[in-house]
């Protein structure tokens, strides 16, 4: 078939077919064809152009379907790095190295960035810029695992709960670090003789430090917190006051900031995303300078190679990377969709998780400063013993270092904290926006600022629970159940999704054809083996290894375990049932044709823009008449 006949042909189908959209025509021309699609034969005849011919009722005025688009590609980078350089770095990745032997844990971290992390990463963003679509209309591509995307939102919204949660803590120290006297520096009688007050080193009746508690840690739990013993015997409680309202006015802020979708947000990025570089270099400049500070930040980059063998520290490496970067969660393709259809976001993907790393090891090594400082003034000579994990690393370790600052501790306090609500509330719009832009996707008509306030409303409200005495053993359960065990799973069915049943030949196609470069073995072996091999090993030892959950070494009540496994099942179910559905609205006669048509990507399926969508049917039929197999299946999937 020559050229001529075929665009004729395509032109004509799109008359027939598609009569309300706009239209291409393709004419010869001695112009360049600007989108690198045409067939081979074509190639050796004349050049063409495409003309795009808009329809005179959307004028130049953008369609009502139409998706928005970042003012700036720089909006996008400083976006996923306000989102992925969060609290998982600064809060969530010390604790776990703390847990997991300090330069035990770094090592694998970093091996599994590279060969899990980066590369959904850059899955994840290519399929939101190429199909311009959010998170659950991305897996168009594969019907039949659209569950896939209902459970990482629902993941995504319970984490957006308690992330506010920590976020309203922040705020309550933020607002206690204009006193005069820092409150965690000091002791109160009702917290009885074992309270020692913070910098001393020995207490007025001469406890050690290390006998007793540190003033700090019993104003987190006994002020702030009003934390029972258990739940057994107290229940929940009932909110705080001071933290209900610290919870309203962060999401007074996130409300603001996601007011006018990615226009607001993509410029409060700038900010978000830079701001609290600043405050971490003085922090890790004051804490190099303490005594004992080096002994720590060598325990914490000290490779321990023997723990290579350790699985568990690789199971931990691998839940803390999916937090750090916020990958399988539905926000990276939501913020790529909003993207230009050809912008390279190798380059970007690169920088970002680049940029992540770098920030965890940052802030690695400022806790750790601080942890080898409190083991030498404690004489303590483990240092995974000076201080508890979880929360305390933020609300207790930090306080009692800036407590430790000769002039101006409460300036840097408000610094401090200041910075970690900018890093909260930066990794908040992302995963608020992710959720908003699934129910605007669904309803177009409703205004932005409505689903925003009304989010906001409704996310407040689920918050109060963490505003109570027992709210930290909630946010631990919600934590496990609803976002780490979940992740897990649907990242292993996302894997399987787009690497077997799409296919890592045809993403690698679809990458060609919207930025033009060829796709790497490096990237093909980690979507089709890799990533989802090491994720099912994990599984394996998650489940294998499984004892009921505790906070602070004290179980739970059995309701809260049937809580926390219903928590979980209402993200895994989203697999089947959104499956069972999407098989039975197929149109074939039996279950086998609709079962087929399931795996098929829809038939909408590919760039939103008109011209886009065109130009990739033809970059899909030359890739079919001139791309042969390799082998078998599997072997044509990953070398294709």
């Amino acid at each position: 078939m020559d050229a001529a006949a075929e665009y004729q042909r395509l032109s004509q189908r799109m008359d027939t077919e598609q009569p309300q959209r706009s239209s291409v025509l393709y004419t010869t021309s001695s112009d360049e064809l600007s989108i690198n699609c045409c067939l081979d034969k074509v190639e050796r005849q004349l050049p063409l152009q495409v003309e795009v011919v808009e329809s005179v009722e959307t004028g130049l005025n953008k369609s009502p379907g139409q998706r928005d688009q970042w003012s700036r590609g720089l909006e996008f980078l400083f976006s996923c790095i306000a989102l992925s350089v969060g609290l998982g770095n600064v809060w969530r990745f010390p604790f776990i190295a703390l847990e997991n032997g300090g330069g035990a844990f770094v090592v694998p971290y970093v091996i599994v960035l590279l060969l899990i992390g980066r590369p959904i990463y850059y899955l994840e963003v290519v399929i939101g810029q190429f199909s311009s679509r959010g998170c659950i209309k991305a897996f168009d591509m594969v019907p039949i695992m659209k569950g896939v995307a209902y459970g990482q939102v629902y993941s995504t919204a319970l984490a957006t709960t308690y992330y506010a949660c920590i976020m309203a803590l922040t705020i309550r120290y933020l607002v206690a670090s204009f006193d005069d006297v820092l409150p965690w520096t000091y002791c109160l009688v009702e917290w009885g003789s074992s309270c020692v007050a913070t910098g001393a080193t020995v207490s007025p009746n001469g406890t050690a430090l290390g006998q007793g508690v540190s003033s700090a840690e019993l104003y987190f739990t006994h002020t702030v917190l009003r934390e029972p013993e258990n739940l057994q015997e107290n229940g929940l409680g009932t909110p705080s006051w001071d933290l209900v309202l610290c919870l309203a006015a962060t999401w007074l802020i996130i409300g603001a900031i996601l007011f006018k979708g990615i226009r607001s947000s993509g410029k409060a990025s700038y900010f978000l995303a830079l701001f609290p570089y600043l405050i971490m270099l003085i922090l890790l400049a004051r804490a190099l300078t303490l005594p004992g500070a080096w002994r720590g930040i060598v325990y914490f980059l000290e490779p321990k190679w023997s723990e290579l063998l350790n699985p568990h520290v690789w199971y931990a490496a691998i839940t803390q990377m999916f937090f750090s970067l916020a990958i399988c969660f539905g926000t990276l393709v939501m913020y790529a969709s909003f993207n230009d259809f050809h912008k390279n976001v190798h380059k970007d993907v690169i920088i970002i998780t680049s940029i992540d790393s770098f920030t965890s090891i940052l802030a690695g090594c400022i806790i750790f400063g601080i942890l080898g400082n409190l083991a030498h003034e404690t004489n303590t000579e483990d240092i995974s013993q000076v201080v508890q994990g979880g929360a305390g690393l933020a609300f207790i370790s930090y306080p009692e270092a800036i407590a430790k600052f000769k002039y101006l501790p409460q300036l840097f306090a408000v610094l401090f904290f200041f910075m970690l609500l900018v890093l909260g509330i930066g990794s908040n719009v992302g995963m608020a926006s992710c959720v908003i832009n699934v129910i605007k996707d669904r309803f177009s008509h409703l205004p932005h600022w409505l689903l925003s306030a009304s989010f906001s409303l409704v996310g407040f409200l689920c918050g109060l629970v963490y505003m109570t005495p027992g709210g930290q053993f909630v946010l631990n359960l919600v934590d496990f159940y609803g976002c780490t065990f979940i992740a897990i799973v649907l990242a292993i069915a996302e894997l399987l999704a787009v690497g077997w049943i799409y296919g890592v030949k045809r993403i690698c196609s679809d990458i060609e054809f919207m930025l033009n470069v060829k796709t790497s073995f490096y990237w093909r072996i980690c979507w089709a083996l890799v990533a989802p091999g090491l994720m099912f090993l994990v599984l394996v030892y998650m489940l294998f290894n499984y004892e009921p959950l505790t906070y602070r070494g004290v179980e739970y009540p059995r309701a809260a375990y049937t809580a926390g496994w219903t928590i979980w099942g209402l993200g895994v179910l989203q697999l089947p049932i959104w499956a069972i559905y999407t098989i039975y609205q197929q149109p074939g006669k039996t279950f086998s044709s609709k079962f087929r048509m399931a795996l098929q990507p829809t038939a909408d399926w590919g760039p939103r823009q008109p011209q886009e969508l065109e130009a990739y049917i033809l970059h899909r039929r030359r890739h079919a008449e001139f791309k042969p197999r390799r082998g078998g299946y599997l072997c044509d999937n990953i070398f294709g």
